[in-house]
């Protein structure tokens, strides 16, 4: 009985001890005004890829051999999607995906959300449709799921990763 006893004062010592120094309250580590940047920056990001505007986007991520974009790949060993890594490899994605055809990216808006994840790191989530011919696709419009993960560099925000995933069709029900 006291071995329990004593094993029960151990366990709620041990687990008040953590709960007293977890904050109360998660608080997110960027204010309103940095968070609008970062979805100012955004749309200045989705204005570029429209134009088709190369060096105005390659300025836009970080310069960096971890920089990371997640896309449509044209080469069957890399798979349907791939990881580019580095800014050479973004450059040439945006390049060869820009001048394969007609691109139009069209972002809901009203679903951009943009968390602080710490000081210097944010991360962006918005559902889109995109209209693209490159690697087999037929250039009708198709949903998209976008996610950035940005990076302060400086006073400027950078785009660290773009990971751009298709929405697969909704499976079809049994009737």
């Amino acid at each position: 009985m006291r071995k329990t006893l004593f094993a029960a004062v151990i366990a709620l010592t041990v687990s008040g001890g953590s709960l007293a120094a977890a904050p109360s309250a998660e608080r997110e580590p960027l204010n309103a005004q940095t968070l609008n940047t970062i979805k100012s920056e955004f749309g200045k990001l989705m204005d570029l890829a429209n134009r088709h505007d190369f060096k105005a986007l390659h300025e836009m991520f970080w310069q960096s051999p971890s920089a990371l974009l997640v896309a449509k790949s044209s080469i069957p060993a890399e798979g349907n999607w791939a990881g580019f890594w580095g800014n050479e490899a973004i450059d040439q994605k945006l390049h060869d995906i820009g001048t394969s055809g007609p691109v139009v990216l069209q972002p809901d808006y009203s679903k951009l959300k943009v968390v602080g994840l710490t000081r210097d790191i944010a991360e962006s989530y918005v559902p889109m449709n995109i209209t693209v011919s490159y690697a087999g696709q037929d250039g009708t419009p198709k949903p998209f799921l976008m996610t950035i993960n940005w990076i302060k560099v400086g006073k400027d925000w950078k785009v660290a990763s773009e990971i751009i995933l298709p929405v697969p069709p909704a499976p079809a029900t049994k009737g």
